[in-house]
């Protein structure tokens, strides 16, 4: 199964993901206007994509509850096109969706989320329907690990 999600810098989420039971993961653009873009286009705040994180996972080893879980875990989603220093819509917290299913777990999720009043603030996650993934440049592939970072 997959998963794309948005949140932030795609180095810092894709490290978490790759931590808890993902059985690959991604980086790249998604969500917007360009074709093939590359970092620098992004980095533009021009062509509409968010930096995410595409994983691949096993559903009878991690629930995609669980990867949402991760994902609310792992960054402000009450930051409007930010994450901590990095600012601009490629930022942004988005959920990708790939299924009718995945939409409704999302919102549900989100909507809890919101509940429990863990942030003391309005989620301003996005939930959309996934998009053209264009897979980032080599160098940004698990790029805490090829840095020594971790």
């Amino acid at each position: 199964m997959k998963a794309t999600f948005g949140a932030g810098c795609f180095w810092c989420i894709e490290h978490v993901f790759r931590k808890n039971g993902i059985t690959s993961t991604n980086v790249g653009y998604m969500g917007g206007k360009t074709k093939n873009p590359t970092y620098e286009d992004v980095c533009t705040d021009m062509t509409g994509h968010a930096e995410v994180v595409q994983v691949e996972y096993d559903p009878t080893k991690i629930s995609y509850g669980e990867i949402l879980d991760i994902f609310w875990s792992n960054h402000d989603p009450t930051t409007l096109n930010r994450q901590g220093p990095d600012v601009g819509t490629q930022y942004r917290s988005s959920v990708f969706y790939h299924t009718p299913e995945q939409e409704k777990e999302a919102r549900q999720s989100k909507e809890d989320m919101e509940k429990s009043g863990k942030y003391g603030k309005k989620i301003v996650t996005e939930i959309v329907p996934a998009a053209e993934f264009y897979k980032a440049e080599d160098y940004h592939q698990q790029y805490y690990e090829k840095c020594g970072i971790v």
